[in-house]
């Protein structure tokens, strides 16, 4: 990436938020302050009334589209990629639960000045502005939409829905993107003028290894899995898989890494029409490295700051975030973006840890997205197995030409999209 292109970054402007932040904080008067907390409390009450609508306008069409030319192996191949993506998020928690007392032992934070200093840093005003739906809502509403749209073919519907997901991914462009890195400076600015600073960097420092970590343990586990099933070598699978891990290293999007990533997968000796079809699929609907991302820096703020949550509402939040995050390639910032609804609604998260998530999550970024692209190669690596044990099964030569030309022009059709 060229140096123009590096300062024009999303993750480029949110370091450079967070070392300001940082550094202000020692000594700017508290007017100067109370200016970015009012900006922060107009943002987080905007976010609140937005989540919930960019919740139904990407998560329809996402949903609708999954059922559209997909062939019959769609349902195995979402069904394989929702269960990685609930593992990776089920093993995190489990390991926050048993690593955190001790990992995180004496970094308890406070998100509001105003618990540590009273009167400090208040907004000079507020503008209350309620959302038009719960999040919930936003979620069911998506998606009985978007199955009713794949049952009836309502050709017209899918057009409108893709046409307002064009709308709000243009709003975030446009508006929450360029702010967010204001939004992250203020709240640093908020945490060193509290006394937090020190302690978040720290904790944050362990989880960001931890998560690194953790994510490369799950794809070695995915590779071996999908090796004993293919009676393939799972180390030699993985090498072969380097190219698209570090292609998504440097581009953060699974969508940009797309070309590398099935020329790798056929370099494991996957057909093409399989590599073809699953690649592409698998790149927004199997998020596993996103949601251990997520999982670990989620449970982090939940451990520092006291919060109560119980196993039910850490699974639901998991459970419904796996599905949610299909519209997360469509949007900046990935899944932390789709995930703040349900970080506030299922989780308590008030602003200041909502903004913690999003300067956390975006700052590794990169590391989730080339794990979400390398495990995509374990998938197909899987899959491909089956359906080749699946044509060599059938009787009729006839029949098997007739589904390979099938599945090259699917294969053809997804590429082109």
């Amino acid at each position: 990436m060229s140096p123009k292109g590096i300062a024009n970054s999303l993750l480029f402007r949110i370091i450079v938020a967070i070392i300001l932040g940082i550094a202000l904080s020692f000594f700017v008067p508290e007017w100067f302050g109370r200016i970015f907390a009012t900006f922060n409390g107009l943002f987080s009450n905007f976010l609140g009334f937005f989540i919930p609508v960019l919740i139904f306008a990407l998560v329809t069409p996402a949903i609708a589209g999954m059922g559209r030319g997909a062939g019959k192996w769609l349902g195995i191949t979402v069904a394989v990629s929702y269960g990685s993506t609930i593992v990776a998020g089920l093993i995190a928690y489990g390991l926050s639960l048993a690593i955190y007392p001790a990992l995180l032992k004496g970094h308890e934070i406070s998100t509001s000045i105003s618990d540590v200093n009273e009167g400090a840093l208040q907004p000079y005003f507020e503008v209350e502005m309620p959302a038009p739906l719960e999040v919930m809502s936003a979620l069911l509403l998506a998606f009985c939409i978007g199955v009713g749209m794949t049952a009836v073919k309502s050709d017209n519907l899918f057009k409108v829905a893709h046409e307002l997901e064009n709308v709000i991914i243009k709003v975030i462009w446009g508006f929450v993107v360029p702010l967010l890195p204001v939004f992250i400076f203020g709240m640093f600015l908020s945490l060193g003028m509290n006394g937090n600073l020190p302690t978040v960097l720290s904790a944050f420092a362990k989880v960001l290894v931890l998560a690194v970590v953790m994510t490369m343990v799950y794809l070695l586990l995915q590779y071996l899995v999908a090796g004993a099933i293919s009676h393939r070598n799972p180390f030699s699978a993985l090498k072969n898989m380097a190219p698209a891990y570090f292609t998504a290293l440097g581009t953060s999007s699974s969508a940009a890494t797309i070309p590398v990533t099935l020329r790798c997968a056929l370099k494991n000796g996957i057909s093409r029409p399989v590599a073809g079809f699953i690649i592409p699929l698998c790149a927004a609907i199997h998020l596993s490295g996103s949601m251990i991302k997520l999982t670990f820096y989620a449970f982090a703020i939940v451990y520092m700051t006291g919060m109560d949550v119980s196993f039910g509402h850490a699974l639901g939040f998991l459970l419904l975030l796996a599905i949610m995050m299909v519209a997360a390639p469509g949007v900046p910032g990935g899944a932390v973006m789709v995930a703040v609804g349900l970080l506030q609604s299922n989780m308590g998260f008030d602003d200041g840890m909502v903004a913690l998530m999003i300067a956390a999550y975006i700052a590794i970024d990169s590391v989730g997205t080339a794990a979400n692209v390398t495990g995509d190669g374990a998938i197909a690596l899987a899959l491909d197995k089956f359906a080749r044990k699946h044509v060599a099964e059938l009787k009729d030569p006839e029949e098997i030409k007739e589904i390979e030309e099938t599945e090259k022009f699917e294969v053809e059709e997804i590429v082109d999209r």
